[in-house]
């Protein structure tokens, strides 16, 4: 594959168009169609994998309740670079700010620390707990990654089973796209 760019560093993210509405932006990839649901500056929800653009905006609209209310590119920095990242582009999106309303304070401090797992990277759902501060609470994080809600942003496919286990992924493709990504970030998990 050669040398990757890596994109994103020192650069503060932008959501680029002002917007207080939530809108919603779908595009193509290499990982399949994905779809972003923003708000202000934070990346709301986020669907990938899907075969064409009805099937992610049906994802979404089912998951945020039509809270859409327009279509537009709502942040064409973080368009390109998720375009880029699924393409071989090195990108951790740590910068990328994510809503969290609705989320409990464990939530919140499994997905902070899940932030800060780096491109490349993994540890098991045990680790993360530990990382969160909450050292016992391994399936507790696992039932968090399950309903993560801005996967690749808070990159849940980083999050292992102990051994190096796959465990589960909701993407479309399930475990064969979470094997995809740490692939494509140069990782390993055991089959």
């Amino acid at each position: 594959m050669g040398q990757r760019a890596e994109i994103g560093r020192g650069v503060r993210y932008r959501a680029g168009n002002g917007s207080k509405s939530t809108v919603l932006s779908v595009f193509p990839t290499e990982l399949g169609w994905l779809g972003l649901v923003g708000r202000d500056d934070a990346v709301v929800r986020l669907a990938f994998g899907h075969a064409g653009p009805d099937e992610v905006r049906q994802a979404l609209t089912a998951e945020d309740g039509g809270l859409a209310s327009i279509e537009q590119d709502w942040s064409p920095d973080l368009r390109r670079r998720l375009q880029e990242y699924a393409s071989g582009a090195i990108d951790s999106f740590q910068d990328v700010p994510v809503a969290m309303d609705g989320r409990t304070r464990f939530q919140r401090s499994v997905i902070t620390a899940l932030r800060r797992v780096g491109y490349g990277e993994t540890v098991s759902y045990g680790e993360l707990a530990e990382m969160a501060g909450y050292p016992r609470s391994a399936r507790a994080v696992g039932r968090v990654m399950a309903t993560n809600r801005v996967p690749l942003v808070v990159a849940c496919h980083r999050v292992l089973g102990s051994g190096g286990a796959l465990g589960g992924f909701s993407a479309p493709q399930g475990t064969a796209m979470k094997r995809r990504l740490l692939e494509l970030e140069g990782a390993e998990a055991v089959c």
